[in-house]
C-alpha cells in the first residue's frame, strides 16, 4: 500500500477533496488550512493557517487489513463484520498517530473511539467516513487534524493542545505526515495485534472516572472495547454499561 500524496495551500475540508478527486487508488491529500473543517456531527476543527497537520487517507479497505475486510465464508452477520472492519481502520489510524507522534513526547493516549490526547487534553480528532458496497466497504475517508505548531487556540474548545506546546519547539509536518502513514501501513497490514495496542494506549484504562449518559453523571471504569468498537463500562454499583458512539461523554 503506498499513498499517492498531494498537497494543498487551502481547501474547504480534505474529506470533502477527496470525495470529489479520489479515484481507485490508495491517495493522501493534505492542506495548509481548511475553510470548513469539521469533526464528528456538527462539531468544526480549529486550525491556524500553515501551523497544523491536515489531512485525509482515501483507502480502498477490501484490499487491505491482512484480507480481513473481504466477504468471508463464516456465520457472522455481514454488518456484524462490516462494523469490525471499520473499527479496525479507526484503532490502526490512532495507533499510527501515537506512535508517530509518541517518538517525540510522551503521555499520549487514545480517548475512546479515536481522538488524541496528552494527558487531559485534546491533540488531534479523527474522522471516518465509509462508503458501502453490497457486503464489502468500497472505499474509506479517513480525515486527522493534528495540532503542532499552534500555541493559541481561540475556538472556546475546552482543553486543546499542540504539540509545539508542550514540547516548546516547531516540528516538520510533512515529515510528520510520512512518518505516520508508515505507521499506519504497518498496523493495516498486520491487524492481529491491533485490540491488544488499542487498549494499552487507551485513555483513563485504569480506575474509576465520570462519565455522562442520557440518566446523569456516574462513576465507572473501562472493562472492555468490543470487536465492533462499543464501550463496555463497569460502573461502581457493579452495573455493565455498552455504548454505542455519542451514547456516553467522558467527564473532564
Amino acid at each position: 500500500m503506498r499513498f499517492t500524496l498531494y498537497h494543498l495551500d487551502e481547501t474547504d475540508s480534505t474529506n470533502r477533496w477527496l470525495k470529489e478527486h479520489g479515484g481507485e487508488e490508495d491517495m493522501v491529500v493534505w492542506a495548509d488550512y481548511q475553510t470548513s473543517g469539521h469533526g464528528c456531527g456538527t462539531n468544526s476543527w480549529e486550525g491556524e493557517r500553515g501551523k497544523n497537520l491536515l489531512f485525509s487517507i482515501l483507502l480502498h479497505p477490501k484490499h487491505e487489513m491482512g484480507g480481513q475486510l473481504r466477504d468471508s465464508e463464516d456465520s457472522a452477520p455481514i454488518l456484524v463484520r462490516m462494523n469490525e472492519a471499520q473499527f479496525q481502520l479507526s484503532m490502526a489510524i490512532s495507533l499510527a498517530i501515537t506512535e508517530a507522534v509518541g517518538n517525540v513526547m510522551g503521555d499520549l493516549s487514545i480517548k475512546w473511539p479515536n481522538d488524541i490526547y496528552w494527558r487531559n487534553c485534546k491533540l488531534g480528532g479523527i474522522l471516518i467516513e465509509h462508503t458501502l458496497q453490497g457486503s464489502r466497504i468500497k472505499n474509506s475517508i479517513i480525515g486527522v487534524g493534528l495540532n503542532v505548531n499552534q500555541t493559541v487556540f481561540t475556538s472556546g474548545a475546552p482543553n486543546p493542545v499542540s504539540m509545539k506546546q508542550v514540547c516548546e519547539h516547531n516540528f516538520d509536518r510533512e515529515q510528520l505526515l510520512r512518518d505516520i502513514l508508515d505507521a499506519f501501513e504497518r498496523f493495516v497490514k498486520d491487524p492481529s495485534k491491533l485490540k491488544v495496542w488499542y487498549m494499552r494506549k487507551l485513555y483513563r484504562q485504569k480506575g474509576y472516572h465520570p462519565y455522562t449518559d442520557s440518566d446523569g453523571v456516574f462513576m465507572a471504569r473501562i472493562e472492555n472495547v468490543t470487536d465492533d468498537g462499543r464501550l463496555v463500562l463497569n460502573d461502581d454499583n457493579g452495573r455493565e454499561r455498552r455504548y454505542a458512539f455519542k451514547e456516553v461523554q467522558f467527564v473532564i
